[in-house]
Formats: C-alpha cells, sequence, structure tokens
C-alpha cells in the first residue's frame, strides 16, 4: 500500500514557486495564465496512514503556512494539473533524507519513498496545447524527469543483477571494434587494437568490466590523452602540452608550493602551519544535457576534490565560471539535440546555487560570458578552495594490507559512463544516448560526509584520500592502488537499488563518495566517526602488493588486470597542428565616426558580457562561515562588483586568502596567445588590485576547447605557449589544472559548432593583513583618479564596442609582459603604503566601464578629460595589467610609479554624474542612474530581478 501526502501553501498566501514559474510562462510568450500554484507530493511505501499523518505533521507541512491531505487531492479547482517526478533510478535527493527522518521519528517499516511537485493552472488560455508547451519548454527535462499520469503500483527499483558478459574481442575486425567503440567506450581505433592485443597475449577475452575500467582510465576526461601526445606543430616536433607546463612550474621553483599537478588540487603554503589548496574542474558535457543536475554535480565534485587532496582538507570557498549563448537567441537557431541558452543558464545558476547553498560553502568569485557559438555547448566551469594543515597536504603511500574505506552516498546507475561521455564531442544524439551520464547532487549528504572526513582527518585516521568522480569506484580504487595493487569485493557496495550490474556499480559515478585508506587499527575510530555524522561506511577493498586490480563481485572474479598496462598502456598519441589564416571582420571607419559618446557609454554598460550579474550572485551565499572579509560587491548600495575576493579562513587571525580569475574567450578566436595572456593578466589584475603580492599568487589553467583537430589543436599549442611564457616572466607558477577538449558539436548533414576556445585562469594566495585590502569603489569627493599601466588603445581587436559595431577585428590587446610585472608590483607597493583609497582593473568594457562601476560603489561622480579624437579607443580599449586608481588630494602618482606609465585622469565629484571634457562637442554629463539602469537591465530580465 502507498501513502500519499500532499502539501502546498494556504490559499491566499503567496506561492514563490509558482509566482517563479508563472514569470517563465511569460517570457515565453504565452498569455491567459492567471495564476499558477504548486504542491509538493510525496509517497511512501510500507507504512499505513498514521505514520503518514505522523510525516506529514512532523516534517513535510509547517501548519502555520502550508496545507496537507492524506491520500486525498489538492488544487482541484484548477484549470489543470501536471505532476513531474525523476524518472525511476535517478537520484532523488530527498528520498534518503525521507527515510533518515522516518527512522528518526520511530517508523520502521518504510520500505520505498518517493517525491514530485505538483503544478497548477489557471486562466482562460489554460488548454492541453498550451500545457504541453509549458511542460516541454520549463518543467520536464525528458533525460531525468517524467509525468505522472496515474498512481504508482510499487516505489521499489527491483531486479536481479546482470551477469558479468564475456566480450569476443579478439575475434573482432577494425570496424567491429569501432562499433563497440562507438557511444560508449570513445577510445580510437589504436587504443582498441592496443587492448586486444592485451588480451590476445594473456589468451582470453576480456570481461565487460575489464573493458569499462579501461575505458574510463584511457579516456581524454581522466587519461589527458591529447596534453600527453607527442606533437608535430608546422613540420617542427615540441615536447608534449603537460610537460611543458610541468616543467615552468619546475623552474620556477616557487617557495611556498607544497603540491603541483600530483594531487587532486594545487597546494601552497599558508601561515601559521597552514596551507591552502584550489582546484577548478569543468562539467560542460553534462550541463548541456540536464544543466541543473550537472552543475550541481559539478560544484559538489569540485569540493570533494578540495576534501580529497592531501589527506584530507576542508573547502573553505566555491567559484563558478560560465560561457553560454545569449540568453534571447532565436530558438530556431539552437542545433537539434541542443538546450536553450536561457534555460541553460537559469537552471545552472540554480544548479550551483543549491548545492554551495545547502552545503554552507560560500560562492563568492564569478564571471558568466556569452557568445553565440556556445549555442551548441555550454563551458560551465566551478571552482573550489580548500585549507588543510601543512603536515598533512601530501597523500600517503597506501600500503598492503591497508584498507579501503568508502563513504557518504550509495551507488546507483546515475553518472554511469560521465567520463568517456565526457570526453566525446558532441551530436544530435547525445541527449538520448548518455541520459544515464548525468547525475544529480545531493548536498545535504555531501555536508554530511564533509564534516565526518574533516573530523576523521583531524584525528590523523587517513593515510590516504580521494573522491569518486569521474570513473567512480573504477577510477578512485584504480589510482590509488597502482603502486601496490588492490583487491576489491564489489557486492559489498552499498546500492540505492538492487538490479546493478557488477560493471555498473564499478563505473558509476554516482556522488558524494569518498574513497579512504585506513590502517587496519584506525577503522573502528573512523566508523564511529562517520556513524556519529549519519555517514555510511563500508569497507570495500584491501590493497595488496602484487600490482594487480582484482575486483570480485559474489565469489566470481569479474576483472583482472595488472597495473602496468591498465596505468601506462594506453599507445601515446603522436598529433599533428597546423596553423589556420584568419582574419575578422573591422568595423566600418564610418560607424567609428558616427558613435555617439552617451549612447555608446549605455550599450557598453548593457552589453551581456559588461552588465551586472549581481543576480545571479545574489542567489549565492557568499557570506557563509563568517569569513567574508572583502565581498563580491561593496560601496554604498553594495551594486559595486570587486575584482577578487578575500577570505579570513583562520578566527581571529589578520590572513586573508585572494581568489580572482580571467578569461575571455572571443579573444582567443583572433590569437590564441595573446588571448590566453589576457586571461592569466585578468587574473592576476583582479587578485593584485586588492592588494595581493604577486610573489605570493598561485595559478590553476582551465583549457575548454573544441575537438583537437589540427586547427584547433594548434590554438591549444598557443595557448599553452603563452602559460609558459607567463611563468617564465612572473614567477608565478600553475600548480592544479584540467582540459576539456570536446566542445564541438558535429550535426546531421555535417553542421559543426566549435565553441571559442577557453581558458580560464584562476589565481589564488596569501595576504598577510587584510586590513591592507582595497575595493573598487570610489571613497570621497575630491580624490586624484589615475589610470596606470601600459596601454596601447589603438588595440581594439575582440573589445566590447567592436561587437556592437558587429565587428571582431584583428588587433586585439597584446601584453607587455615586463612591462606588467613591474605595474603589479608598484601596485602592490602603493596599496600597502595606504595611499591608494580606491583600485579598480580595466577589463571587458575598458575604461568606461571600470569608472561606472567605482562610480555607483561610492556614489560619486568623476570628472575627466577625454581626447577629441579617438575617443572610443580611450573609452572602451580593453588592454589587461591596467588600473584605474584613486588617490587622495595631495598625493603625487609620480612618487608611487616612478618609470611607469600613468596618467591623471580627473577628480571625483559630490553627485551623481560623469562629467567628459575635450570631446568634439563640448563637456558632456552623463547620469549616473542612467547608466546603471542600463547595466543592471539585461539580467534582471533574465532572472527576474
Amino acid at each position: 500500500m502507498i501513502q500519499e501526502v500532499r502539501v502546498t501553501i494556504k490559499p491566499g498566501l503567496p506561492d514563490p514557486a509558482g509566482a517563479d514559474l508563472a514569470g517563465e510562462i511569460k517570457n515565453l510568450g504565452v498569455s491567459g495564465i492567471d495564476l499558477v500554484r504548486t504542491a509538493r507530493v510525496y509517497r511512501f511505501e510500507g507504512v499505513g496512514e498514521e505514520e503518514a499523518r505522523l510525516l506529514a505533521e512532523k516534517l513535510l507541512a509547517e501548519d502555520i503556512f502550508q496545507i496537507y491531505t492524506i491520500n486525498a487531492p489538492l488544487l482541484t479547482d484548477a484549470d489543470a494539473l501536471v505532476e513531474v517526478a525523476l524518472r525511476p533510478g535517478v537520484m532523488n535527493p530527498e528520498v534518503s533524507s525521507l527515510h533518515k527522518a522516518a527512522a528518526d521519528l520511530g517508523i520502521t517499516g518504510l520500505v520505498a519513498a518517493d517525491s514530485s511537485r505538483l503544478y497548477a493552472f489557471y486562466g482562460p488560455g489554460v488548454t492541453d496545447q498550451v500545457v504541453e508547451f509549458i511542460v516541454n519548454k520549463l518543467l520536464v527535462n525528458a533525460t531525468i524527469e517524467t509525468v505522472i499520469t496515474e498512481k504508482p503500483a510499487t516505489l521499489r527499483i527491483s531486479g536481479q543483477p546482470g551477469p558479468t558478459r564475456t566480450v569476443a574481442l579478439r575475434g573482432m575486425s577494425d570496424a567491429q571494434l569501432m562499433e563497440l567503440s562507438r557511444d560508449k567506450l570513445f577510445l580510437n581505433l589504436e587504443e582498441m587494437k592496443a587492448i586486444q592485443a592485451y588480451f590476445s597475449q594473456l589468451g582470453r577475452d576480456p570481461t565487460d568490466c575489464e573493458l569499462e575500467t579501461l575505458a574510463q582510465t584511457w579516456s581524454e576526461h581522466c587519461g589527458h590523452k591529447t596534453f600527453k601526445a607527442s606533437l608535430l606543430v608546422d613540420g617542427q616536433p615540441k615536447p608534449s602540452l603537460l610537460s611543458r607546463l610541468q616543467e615552468a612550474t619546475r623552474q620556477a621553483n616557487h617557495p611556498l608550493v607544497r603540491s603541483a599537478f600530483v594531487d587532486n588540487a594545487g597546494v601552497m603554503e599558508f601561515y601559521e602551519g597552514w596551507a591552502i589548496c584550489g582546484k577548478v574542474e569543468t562539467h560542460n558535457s553534462p550541463s548541456a544535457i540536464e544543466p541543473y543536475g550537472g552543475a550541481m554535480t559539478g560544484s559538489g565534485g569540485v569540493f570533494r576534490d578540495i576534501m580529497g587532496t592531501g589527506q584530507g582538507a576542508r573547502v573553505i570557498a566555491s567559484t563558478d565560471m560560465f560561457c553560454f549563448a545569449p540568453p534571447d537567441l532565436p530558438a530556431a537557431e539552437v542545433p537539434p539535440g541542443c538546450l536553450h541558452p536561457h534555460y541553460l543558464l537559469r537552471r545552472v545558476v540554480a544548479g550551483v546555487r543549491d548545492y554551495g547553498n545547502r552545503m554552507g560553502i560560500p560562492t563568492n568569485n564569478g564571471s558568466v560570458h556569452f557568445h553565440r557559438d556556445f549555442r551548441a555547448k555550454p563551458s560551465v566551469i566551478v571552482g573550489a578552495y580548500g585549507l588543510l594543515p601543512l603536515d598533512r597536504c601530501r597523500k600517503g603511500q597506501p600500503r598492503p594490507g591497508d584498507l579501503a574505506v568508502v563513504i557518504g552516498g550509495r551507488t546507483g546507475r546515475d553518472g554511469i559512463h560521465g567520463a568517456t561521455f565526457s570526453s566525446g564531442e558532441m551530436t544530435s544524439r547525445t541527449i538520448d544516448i548518455n541520459a544515464s551520464a548525468v547525475q544529480i547532487g545531493h548536498a545535504i549528504e555531501e555536508k554530511r560526509l564533509a564534516d565526518a572526513l574533516w573530523q576523521a582527518s583531524q584525528a590523523g585516521l587517513i593515510r590516504a584520500v580521494t573522491d569518486c568522480g569521474a570513473g567512480g569506484f573504477s577510477s578512485a580504487l584504480g589510482e590509488m592502488g597502482e603502486k601496490t595493487g588492490v583487491r576489491v569485493y564489489l557486492d559489498r557496495a552499498p546500492l540505492k537499488y538492487s538490479g546493478l550490474a557488477p560493471w555498473e556499480i564499478w563505473v558509476s559515478e554516482s556522488q558524494e563518495r569518498m574513497v579512504l585508506c585506513v590502517e587496519p587499527q584506525h577503522l573502528d575510530e573512523l566508523l564511529r566517526i562517520c556513524q556519529e555524522h549519519n555517514v555510511e561506511a563500508t569497507v570495500l577493498a584491501e590493497f595488496t602488493a602484487d600490482r594487480q586490480l582484482v575486483v570480485e563481485y559474489a565469489g566470481q572474479e569479474v576483472c583482472r588486470l595488472e597495473m602496468e598496462f591498465l596505468h601506462n598502456g594506453l599507445p601515446k598519441r603522436r598529433l599533428i597542428a597546423r596553423a589556420a589564416r584568419r582574419c575578422h571582420a573591422e568595423p566600418a571607419p564610418e560607424a567609428l565616426a558616427a558613435l555617439s559618446v552617451a549612447e555608446t557609454w549605455q550599450r557598453v554598460l548593457s552589453h551581456l558580457n559588461v552588465c551586472s550579474k549581481e543576480p545571479i550572485v545574489r542567489m549565492y551565499d557568499h557570506g557563509v562561515q563568517g569569513s567574508c572579509a572583502l565581498p563580491p560587491y561593496a560601496g554604498v548600495d553594495g551594486s559595486a562588483p570587486n575584482d577578487a575576493v578575500v577570505l579570513v579562513p583562520l578566527p581571529g587571525r589578520p590572513y586573508g586568502v585572494v581568489i580572482s580569475h580571467g578569461l575571455n574567450p572571443v579573444l582567443n578566436t583572433i590569437d590564441p596567445y595573446y588571448g590566453s595572456l589576457w586571461a592569466a593578466a585578468e587574473a592576476v589584475s583582479n587578485a593584485v588590485a586588492t592588494g595581493a603580492a604577486p610573489e605570493d599568487l598561485c595559478l590553476i589553467d582551465n583549457f575548454i576547447w573544441p575537438f583537437p583537430d589540427e586547427e584547433s589543436l594548434y590554438d591549444l599549442d598557443r595557448a599553452v605557449d603563452a602559460c609558459v611564457d607567463f611563468v617564465a616572466a612572473t614567477g608565478m607558477p600553475f600548480i592544479s589544472g584540467k582540459d576539456s577538449l570536446s566542445s564541438t558539436y558535429r550535426g546531421e548533414g555535417g553542421q559543426i559548432i566549435k565553441i571559442p576556445p577557453v581558458l580560464c585562469v584562476s589565481a589564488f594566495g596569501r595576504l598577510p593583513d587584510v586590513s591592507k585590502t582595497v575595493s573598487s569603489d570610489f571613497k570621497q569627493p575630491g580624490s586624484t583618479v589615475v589610470l596606470l599601466g601600459y596601454r596601447q588603445v589603438e588595440q581594439m581587436g575582440g573589445s566590447v564596442l567592436y561587437d556592437l559595431l558587429g565587428a571582431t577585428g584583428n588587433n586585439l590587446p597584446r601584453l607587455n609582459l615586463p612591462g606588467a610585472v613591474a605595474v603589479w608590483r608598484a601596485l602592490h607597493r602603493a596599496i600597502a603604503s595606504g595611499k591608494v583609497l580606491a583600485c579598480h582593473d580595466l577589463s571587458e568594457g575598458g575604461l568606461a566601464a571600470a569608472l561606472s562601476e567605482m562610480c555607483w560603489g561610492g556614489g560619486l561622480g568623476v570628472r575627466l578629460k577625454v581626447p577629441a579624437e579617438h575617443w572610443w579607443e580611450f573609452l572602451f580599449n580593453e588592454t589587461p595589467a591596467c588600473f584605474v586608481l584613486e588617490l587622495p588630494a595631495g598625493v603625487a602618482a609620480g612618487e608611487l610609479f616612478d618609470g611607469l606609465p600613468w596618467q591623471v585622469l580627473g577628480t571625483t565629484l559630490a553627485g551623481s554624474r560623469i562629467v567628459l571634457e575635450g570631446l568634439p562637442g563640448g563637456t558632456l554629463e552623463l547620469e549616473l542612474a542612467e547608466l546603471q539602469r542600463a547595466y543592471q537591465a539585461p539580467m534582471r530580465e533574465v532572472f527576474g530581478a
């Protein structure tokens, strides 16, 4: 018997979820829907009606503002009702909470539970066709959700596990090998033949479990095959991309680096026996087909990367950087099999919001970028930073006899083939074929896991730890046991439901799971801590001395692979890169001559790559943990964006952690070398603008690229050259990174869409005293406003202004690296001296955008002199490593920046206007309120803020 509990808000009270959906419906252009109300539907199997009533009263409904029914309908006066639930087998985060709460209430007979949402539509426009349109556009992502049309007979998902199959690989032709690989293994013919040869030498065929293990370990996502390949660039051999990055960091020999490129995150020394660590990940492929779940698990996964660094770290911050097509893109321009960018943007933001907020981790640095060529596949980048003891910042090596303990969530079919799927190009079939590659995160489960893990780490119980990310148990145990060997007892793994085949359990990427290497004598204490935090813990494996990966299920050996072949048998790729000639359209001279200062200034501020992202940021709790010393937005009304965030992770201490980033995809379409230098310079400039010393910063690289054909590989090679040159010139090392090289869409009929290549550079580091930081908002009238930096105003290629004129241009900003280093060092000295009141770096939108944001923040105006000729270059050039400074009256810029290029722009004003002098038409005044409305409008329209 299934008991149903329905809960809704009392009539006459606001229904936020219903109002939000009504707004979305209106945005779709649908009229005649006067009201939308919602209800939650909970189903319980194995309990009686009175037990369901107890759950309703104690857990599900708040009698102050909600009503409930037991086995009776709700909202029956609606013109149409639609109930939406997750598909069977898709992880529903509420279910485990319902089971735990029922047990806490003494309800012992519950065998299964589920939850869904009911939508009630009212109004003269409600028809079957309209409702179907709303369902398909807004309510149901068919990858993970379905409409419930009748009460289910049972909630239990049951079945017998399928047998382990032997695949007759040795006798396959090349064509048969590739057919086996298609859509699932994503290995090329050379790699498939290497596996065939290995098993031919063994005199047997592989099991499905062995093939899946090799496929995930050798995937681009896990194996970084392109970055490790030998290269021939325009006919000349070059070392691999990864080796060049690693060698640059080695040559830098930075004194603060404690771990680089060898752990889940890079680690640098902090203060008083502590270290900080950082990792930035991508979740492009799952977010492209299920943006909410994809983004949630992107955040959850990168948090676990931090938790799995060294012998366990505590997550202190989260970041997010997104690239989408414009949200107003015509629906006809969305390729088959892809989701509309408006939906993607809102759902990705919601996923990051819900995971970080529910875990109590501040999301406090990020950006959103737009370009039409992200219409097939977005770039979804999420980062995290952590704190850990310096003496436990490196992993220990498992020893024979140690135990592997899995803690956290249970295993299901969600996330199967995530690693291999993320390594392949996207097609019109992707959303159907790879539905199981999407995971749904459970933030509360991970919060409990994080607390238990931190306590165990602090108690010294952990020798090594890693997360079950891409490849699940296969990756975690295969990597952890590489130097020793490991024997896995797979039937011990806690499952969400029965019926999973052994290979599915082995490669599932179900979230919120960590694997710990523990000495046997520490097991009981670890289990006690996990029980205290309500975290499931199971001994899944033991480490051996034979360098074999052996997996058993119910006494049957389903996988036996030599660690040497698993980790070193992958054929090294030999790749060819060739330069492609590019020439981008330049703006027409007459279009530049016809520009209006006031109109252009407003249009630049309302451009999607400049406009305020505050409606997104306000959804994130950037103040949780009470550590935020410099928030994302500051100023008199909290509307001025800062360049970086500064945290104080050790209460009562003055020490700060600074976090920033930079990326500009459009510049990489012009010249990936200088576009990549721009990204690195932007990341560092943002940190230095707040008061960070350049020598106290480390870097993280994230390459999100089209599939590396010869042309895209050449661009990637140039981007890596830029990173190497940046390290050599600045001494700032890259200590962590990630590549995601599958952002090409191939549609039916030969359609190919490549994303603009993305290099996101993140910077993080330490500050000795957070009181020596500055924000971006002007502080007082009468101050001197100074422009600092090597600025070539004629280099306008890739600028927002050019985009508004329908052009890209070719003369992009070319960073003066030695000059930038000198500017950063001088600026840091000036800020540390206390003689800089406000600082803001130049980025998208140039000087005009920076000045506007500083004025809003301070509630002040500014008077400045503008050159009469080519004023648009002066106002809208986007050269990096240039800064606008507020200096107190009487402080001489020449004394602070002797030998560097600087100029006085003007002075701050009491009032609410920007006064421009020297223009051909005379003095012009721009009202700040009018500019701010233009700046805030685009995202308010998308998010209804």
